[in-house]
């Protein structure tokens, strides 16, 4: 993949080395011994180029919290405080017109409702939509220490434009909406006909490239950012990748040369480090799940159908079967002692 490191060879070739003053004079035991330390100090084990403490890494860490949870606390809040005098007031408004609050589905015996969208089979629309709201969120309270703008030159869309139209002046200090976000990753989902997961591990890579790179998305620089997320996780996540260069047919006027170069450098600021725990995966679900319900993001409810209820009723009977299996393997088997047989022995009389 490009790394420069290898835990098999070592820094200095064996071919055609030569001898020199100081091993002439040396057995060969001893040389081989030297050897063997000179291939090893400057050889790096694997665990050393890793960090020493990941706690703190939410794209790796189960515990720890992701980055768009913290950078989202501060708008919440104020919608928060928002929401409860618009609930007062309109309470107070109904209490005064004596007008019923609007009706929600409920189930009956009649009709189930069903939340659709789990942690294996996401809703795509839904989950496009939080994962925008949480890059939408990056955006508009990212860290700016010191009027120190942090970004790379690669994921500047001034050097590296995606259209041939021209970028206007105001383009870097000017905060995306949250529709336009939505906008771009769902046209590059439908067209390249990628899944929901996907969407999660691509917000998992942006944050993984924050972290490692120490950037922040700048209205600048968030398409870009995402184009490249989007590469990685659709060819490690779903079974038919799509090429480079079809994505090249998605947005026209991007080269080959320029999509490779932009996948190659995000994998070395991701350390070549694309793997995702399922643990992570389903930490990163749940809190996209509680940002849509903050910001009032309903995942939609369908009545259930006859033929999602037999599909539900063969998965529970599946279900069953094997915890059947794993309690009667773990069972053992014991014997009361009026089942054991009678054992009569011989007395030797003297």
């Amino acid at each position: 993949m490009g790394n420069k490191y290898s835990c098999c060879v070592s820094a200095t070739s064996p071919q055609n080395v030569r001898k020199s003053r100081e091993e002439r004079y040396v057995a060969d035991d001893d040389v081989n011994h030297l050897r063997k330390e000179d291939s090893t100090s400057n050889l790096q084990h694997i665990s050393e180029r890793e960090p020493d403490d990941n706690n703190d890494d939410p794209s790796t860490h189960p515990t720890a919290g992701p980055l768009f949870v913290s950078r989202s606390k501060p708008d919440l809040l104020n919608q928060n405080a928002k929401c409860n005098m618009r609930r007062r007031s309109q309470h107070m408004h109904n209490n005064v017109t004596q007008k019923t609050p609007p009706l929600r589905k409920c189930s009956s015996c009649s009709t189930i409702f069903l939340d659709d969208s789990t942690v294996s089979q996401p809703n795509l629309k839904n989950t496009i939509k939080c994962v925008a709201l949480a890059i939408y969120y990056h955006i508009r309270n990212r860290t700016v220490l010191n009027d120190e703008v942090r970004y790379l030159e690669v994921f500047d869309e001034k050097a590296h434009p995606l259209s041939q139209e021209p970028v206007l002046p105001e383009y870097e200090r000017r905060d995306p909406e949250h529709r336009h976000i939505y906008k771009f990753i769902r046209t590059l989902f439908n067209a390249a006909q990628l899944t929901a997961e996907c969407a999660i591990i691509t917000l998992v890579y942006i944050e993984r490239l924050l972290t490692y790179a120490e950037i922040d998305i700048l209205p600048s620089t968030w398409k870009r950012i995402v184009l490249g997320a989007i590469l990685l996780a659709s060819k490690v996540w779903d079974d038919q990748a799509v090429w480079n260069v079809d994505y090249c047919q998605i947005l026209k006027e991007v080269s080959v040369d320029d999509m490779n170069e932009l996948e190659r450098q995000f994998l070395e600021l991701l350390q070549f480090n694309i793997n995702v725990p399922s643990s992570v995966y389903a930490k990163y679900y749940f809190d996209l799940r509680s940002l849509a319900d903050a910001n009032d993001l309903v995942f939609p409810s369908e009545p259930l159908s006859k033929e999602r209820a037999t599909k539900l009723e063969a998965m529970s009977r599946i279900t069953e079967v094997k915890m059947a299996e794993l309690t009667k393997s773990n069972l053992r088997k014991t014997a009361s002692l009026e089942c054991l047989p009678a054992r009569r022995s011989a007395a030797v009389l003297s």
